[in-house]
């Protein structure tokens, strides 16, 4: 059995579980792994867990080596500040190879072996000779890691349109897939502004409460469905799976709302409105 804990690499980097080394951590402690080559830091994003070698898969674990100190992230910050000079270097250089890429981010490694770009573009592209132009004129390992609209708003930040800092940039560990459907089911509004984020794809929070909406909504009929009522047929206008009520349109016009009890779908009327 071996301890292993998920560690997120550099503030962009991505979710790589870490052997513990025996050591124990709180979520949110900053510590120094071993990375490919040399060095680097990360933050602990989850509780450790004992595993079995054989159930570990795809490439074997690192290990973490320590908890950072006063004088690692002295050396975190300084790294930053680097990091940021170099992107009007690099922006020089992309608008001299003429590559359609938007550079969004850098970073350096925490020992300064490695220097990674971050960037967006509309195709995949050839960019080695960038990189060899980089490698040259830095004087360190270089690496161009294309990313998606969501990974960019997670690096560059923002608000949202509920006024907080968004998920993905706050607490969001990785992104879970989010769906038209999830909308719909929570009655929103399908209204494209309303819905998408600043990533412009579906907002991350759709996903939060949407087990609860699923579990609420099992055994109410969905919109359009005809159904039986005291009064005769009718069809389902609209949900609303918090109350297990649906409103529904009579054959003789009137607009009702019904009520699912005791987990059957069984409509008892509790509202009529005459339609004007």
């Amino acid at each position: 059995m071996q301890e292993v804990v998920q560690v997120r690499l550099r503030e962009a980097g991505g979710l790589q579980l870490f052997f513990t080394n025996g050591l124990k951590f709180n979520v949110g402690d900053y510590v120094i792994v071993e990375a490919d080559r040399g060095l680097d830091y990360g933050q602990i994003a989850g509780d450790s867990e004992m595993v079995l070698e054989k159930d570990l898969t795809g490439e074997t674990p690192r290990k973490i080596i320590r908890k950072t100190n006063p004088w690692d992230h002295s050396q975190i910050e300084k790294n930053k500040k680097k990091a940021k000079e170099l992107m009007d270097t690099c922006y020089k250089r992309i608008e001299a190879h003429t590559i359609p890429m938007k550079l969004i981010e850098s970073e350096y490694s925490f020992d300064r072996s490695k220097i990674i770009f971050y960037f967006t573009a509309e195709n995949r592209i050839d960019f080695r000779e960038l990189v060899k132009d980089l490698a040259n004129t830095f004087r360190a390992r270089i690496e161009l890691k294309q990313i998606g609209v969501r990974d960019e708003a997670r690096i560059l930040g923002g608000f949202g349109p509920c006024g907080r800092e968004l998920c993905c940039a706050k607490f969001l560990k990785d992104f879970q897939s989010v769906t038209i459907k999830m909308a719909k089911d929570q009655n929103l509004s399908l209204n494209p502004t309303k819905i998408s984020g600043l990533c412009g794809r579906l907002m991350c929070c759709l996903d939060y409460e949407y087990t609860t909406y699923r579990e609420c909504l099992k055994g109410l009929p969905r919109a359009g469905q005809e159904v039986k009522t005291d009064k005769g047929k009718a069809r389902v206008i609209s949900t609303n799976p918090l109350k297990r009520t649906v409103t529904v349109k009579t054959e003789d016009g009137n607009i009702v709302d019904l009520v699912f009890k005791d987990g059957q779908a069984i409509p008892v009327v509790i509202k009529k409105e005459e339609r004007r």
